[in-house]
């Protein structure tokens, strides 16, 4: 039914960074250039990514109800709990105590989860034990293997 379950991986955790090369410099999606001449400095994708490092928390994504919103199946999504979730806000919720990943919405004055997949209908919050558990600030996937067979 909405088994777009999340399994939580982790605290990001500053004392376990690993600093990657960053080229200094825009891509340009057609003529290739020699990236080795811009490589400037050391890149903290945390320090770029998470702005609260002890409200934020790590979760992968599985199933396909968020494909509208680029969340695909195995992403890994960047949730930081102390923002205050909004109207169209991805969020973490646990409802009735199953965990979920959905857009927050509004439908006729009433408060909503949204999936981004037409197969899923709105859940209505009314009446049922509902946790936000924080807001997804960034999802991460490989582009490898999407639409090849």
């Amino acid at each position: 039914m909405h088994k777009s379950c999340c399994i939580v991986l982790g605290r990001v955790d500053a004392a376990t960074i690993n600093l990657l090369p960053l080229v200094d410099t825009p891509v340009r999606a057609g003529f290739p250039s020699p990236a080795d001449d811009y490589l400037e400095a050391k890149l903290d994708l945390t320090e770029h990514l998470v702005k609260h490092p002890s409200a934020t928390y790590y979760i992968r994504a599985m199933g396909d109800s968020m494909v509208d919103y680029g969340i695909y199946s195995g992403d890994l999504l960047i949730v930081d709990r102390s923002l205050e979730p909004h109207v169209d806000d991805v969020v973490i919720v646990a409802i009735d105590g199953e965990l979920t990943c959905k857009c927050l919405g509004v439908i006729n004055d009433q408060y909503h989860l949204l999936a981004g997949n037409a197969l899923y209908p709105p859940i209505p919050l009314a009446g049922k034990e509902v946790h936000i558990w924080g807001v997804v600030i960034y999802t991460i996937h490989s582009l490898r293997g999407r639409g090849h067979s």
